[in-house]
Formats: C-alpha cells, sequence, structure tokens
C-alpha cells in the first residue's frame, strides 16, 4: 500500500520493494545524520505484518521457530526465522507480543506466504494467524514501533527521514536483510543471524539439525563481508551485481549505500574460502573487506568425537 508520506514536499520513492516508500525528502546525508543522532523516523510502512494471537501463540511459535519465544516478556522485541528442513532461511520475522497477541512485521511481499504455512501447522492449539494490514512499521535505527496505517503521518513526533538512510545505517551496523544478502539457499551463520534469531539452547524446531551441525563443525559455505568502496567511482554497485577475487567471481553484493560519514559502503556475500584481507571488485568498484562472519562461525573445537560421528 502507497504511504501517504510519498506526498510530503521533496519524496522521492524507493525502486523495487520499497517503491511504496521514500527513499528520501530531498537530504539524504541530512537525513542519515538525523537518525543516526535518534532525531527522526523513518517510513518502512512497506512492511507487512501478521498477528498471532491465542492462549498458545508463544509455546507455538517457540516450536516452529528459531528463537526461543517460550517466555517472551510483553513489549520485548526479538528476531525469528522460519527455516526449512535443510536449515535454509524462507521468512526473517522481527515481533513483540502486547500480552494477547503477537504481531510480526516481515518483508514485502511475504506476509501471505508465512500465514499461509502458519496456518496449515496450527493443529488443535489455540492459536489463529492473520495478516495485520491495519497496522505500518515506523522505524528509528534501531528501534520499531507498529502504529495504526490509516494514523501514519500522525504518529511520527519526529521529523521523517527517507529509506536509504535508515539503509545506509542498516549496512553500516552490518545487519543483513531477507532477499538482499540472502536468496534461497542461505542458512543463519552464513549471515550472522545467529544469537540475533537463532537460539542455540532450545527445543527442536524445523532445520535445527543443520544449524547445529554448523555450529558444532564450523565452515559455513558462504560468509557476510562489510565493504568499503573505492569513494572516486559515481555509481555504486547493484543488487546480485558480482563480487570479484583474483578474476574469479567468488560472491554477490547484497545491499550498497553512500554513508554521511563512511562514504560508499556495503555488504555481500562470499565464498567461506577467500582470504578475509583480499582485495575485491564488487560490481567493477575496488573495495577493501571487514569480515563480518569469519570463515570458521560456529565451529566447536571441543566436539565430542561420537557427536561429530552422530551428526554427519
Amino acid at each position: 500500500m502507497r504511504s501517504p508520506l510519498l506526498d510530503l514536499p521533496g519524496a522521492v520513492a524507493a525502486d523495487g520493494p520499497d517503491s511504496d516508500v521514500a527513499a528520501h525528502y530531498g537530504d539524504l546525508f541530512a537525513e542519515q545524520r538525523a537518525l543516526a543522532k535518534g532525531e527522526a523516523v523513518v517510513d518502512r510502512s512497506n512492511r507487512e505484518v501478521i498477528r498471532v494471537s491465542g492462549a498458545d501463540r508463544l509455546k507455538w511459535l517457540n516450536d516452529l521457530t528459531s528463537q526461543k519465544l517460550d517466555k517472551l516478556a510483553p513489549g520485548e522485541w526479538t528476531q525469528t526465522l522460519d527455516l526449512d528442513l535443510q536449515g535454509r532461511v524462507l521468512h526473517h520475522l522481527t515481533l513483540v507480543d502486547d500480552g494477547e497477541s503477537l504481531l510480526a512485521h516481515v518483508e514485502p511481499g511475504t506476509a501471505q506466504s508465512l500465514v499461509d504455512y502458519l496456518d496449515r501447522m496450527r493443529f488443535m492449539l489455540r492459536v489463529e494467524v492473520t495478516r495485520a494490514d491495519d497496522l505500518a512499521v515506523l522505524s528509528t535505527a534501531d528501534e520499531d514501533f507498529l502504529v495504526p496505517r490509516a494514523e501514519l503521518a500522525e504518529h511520527l513526533g519526529k521529523p521523517v527521514a527517507g529509506l536509504w538512510a535508515y539503509e545506509a545505517l542498516r549496512i553500516e551496523a552490518h545487519r543483513p536483510r531477507l532477499g538482499f544478502e540472502t536468496d534461497h539457499k542461505t542458512i543463519p551463520h552464513e549471515v550472522a543471524w545467529v544469537g540475533s534469531a537463532v537460539h542455540l539452547s532450545k527445543g527442536c524446531y524445523r532445520g535445527q539439525e543443520t544449524v547445529a551441525r554448523v555450529h558444532n563443525l564450523g565452515h559455513p559455505p558462504r560468509r557476510l563481508v562489510f565493504l568499503h568502496l573505492d569513494g572516486s567511482v559515481d555509481t555504486l554497485p547493484v543488487h546480485g551485481a558480482p563480487v570479484i577475487f583474483e578474476s574469479q567471481e567468488v560472491g554477490v553484493v547484497g545491499s550498497a549505500a553512500r554513508h554521511h560519514e563512511l562514504g560508499p559502503i556495503a555488504l555481500a556475500v562470499v565464498k567461506r574460502t577467500v582470504p578475509v584481507d583480499a582485495p575485491l571488485l564488487a560490481g567493477g568498484v575496488a573495495a577493501a573487506q571487514e569480515v563480518v562472519v569469519p570463515p570458521d562461525a560456529g565451529r566447536n573445537v571441543s566436539i565430542d568425537p561420537s557427536l561429530r560421528r552422530r551428526i554427519r
């Protein structure tokens, strides 16, 4: 649904799945600085929201997804993942429980497939899953808020910044985004979602075997990297642009942005075997990498030999 904030003076619509909200309102770097200082809020109302109600909702979602949710306190925000049987990421949820229902926002265009899956898993439990299209997401640099969509403009409270400002700070913070730093093969360890969206000591859930195996043995196939891009180049690498090391394609660019202090930056996913100090080309732009996910991420050096045989 197109945001009414696109009618504000200077608003320029974003691209792709974010086209229903503003990329910026005329001054990208001023908006970034205000957002970084906590003096602005971002319209992310293109995000889709689902509502899970019923007395069994927390334990039920705890059993289905990667995060420990059965003891989630009202008002506490967290993240969780819906994985397939091979441990590959299908959905990323940012959620909060209000004491009566659990509300989760997800990437544009992904809510209905998540609702359909969850609805099939209800069985005889006291849960109900619906879309919450009446709610919209507003964000600061590190906090989210859910407000009535019909009253979106009335709930700003602070000056508004565009999504490009938010994305630049997200990239700076090394936070992956589903569909940008992930693809159909992504497992949580590759993009640093273990900890923030994956609890390693909870009960079983779909895809847990892969999570445990990578945690215990290390060596995820790919790893997330942060890139400092050559600032003398006018263009940014686009999503999906190849990352090159020694004339070989070793990964792809996820997201790129111009940061008000760091200059042009990006997140990319590369093969685990790429040296951590190797200079790279990202979409033809020279790039120096910072490690986000180390090549041996999750490796448990004291693993019991009998467990190693069992996991394999």
